[in-house]
């Protein structure tokens, strides 16, 4: 388990920009940051350092509060915030704590598409979402509200698929899932509805737009 950012990295998360995540501080200060998946280099001149969607997430965490929650809900692959992607004997956490750390990961990964889309368009899905995306539709879902399958209640389910940049999102019945595909396509997201051959269930498969 990562450790919790030590006072220095804290308080340069903590002077952040509120609005953009843009950081300040010495070099090894940011490039410290950047290695702990809590803030990311602009590729573009002057090459900025802002915070990554988990960077967000910390600055909005009270110091005083453990740390260990905010790490549970980390991919410990990427370090990035992971949302519920469904499916699980587990019932999902649906308490205030998550919904912010919800809210605080959708924030931070529209202010991510701001800064890597190459014309700053939040309404379609970055680089990073394309690399992951099962967490992006399950983040973009769990962020609109909707519930995951969970501990034997019905919700969505967001699976990867053999296909390119595409996922396949299940629901427990029609209006459940027209429900997510409206979700998705509000987020930037193409969806199609098919029904699996051999089940005979309804499935969305859900492509990031790219225009």
């Amino acid at each position: 388990m990562a450790r919790p950012p030590t006072a220095a990295q804290r308080r340069v998360i903590d002077a952040a920009d509120p609005v953009t995540g843009r950081l300040k501080g010495t070099q090894a200060q940011l490039e410290a940051l950047v290695k702990r998946g809590l803030a990311f280099r602009h590729p573009r001149p002057p090459h900025d350092h802002f915070l990554t969607p988990t960077g967000h997430r910390v600055r909005e965490t009270v110091p005083e509060e453990p740390e260990r929650s905010a790490e549970q809900a980390a991919d410990p692959a990427t370090g990035v915030f992971a949302a519920h992607v469904g499916g699980t004997q587990e019932a999902a956490d649906t308490g205030p704590a998550r919904a912010r750390e919800v809210h605080s990961a959708w924030q931070g990964l529209l202010e991510l598409r701001r800064m890597t889309n190459p014309d700053g368009a939040t309404d379609r899905p970055c680089g990073w979402e394309r690399a992951h995306l099962v967490q992006a539709a399950a983040l973009a879902l769990e962020a609109a509200g909707h519930p995951p399958e969970a501990g034997g209640s019905p919700g969505y389910r967001v699976r990867a698929t053999p296909q390119p940049e595409a996922v396949a999102v299940h629901a427990p019945d029609g209006e459940a899932l027209r429900a997510c595909a409206i979700t998705l396509e509000g987020a930037g997201w193409q969806v199609g509805e098919y029904t699996e051959p051999r089940t005979r269930a309804r499935y969305g498969l859900a492509s990031p737009r790219r225009v």
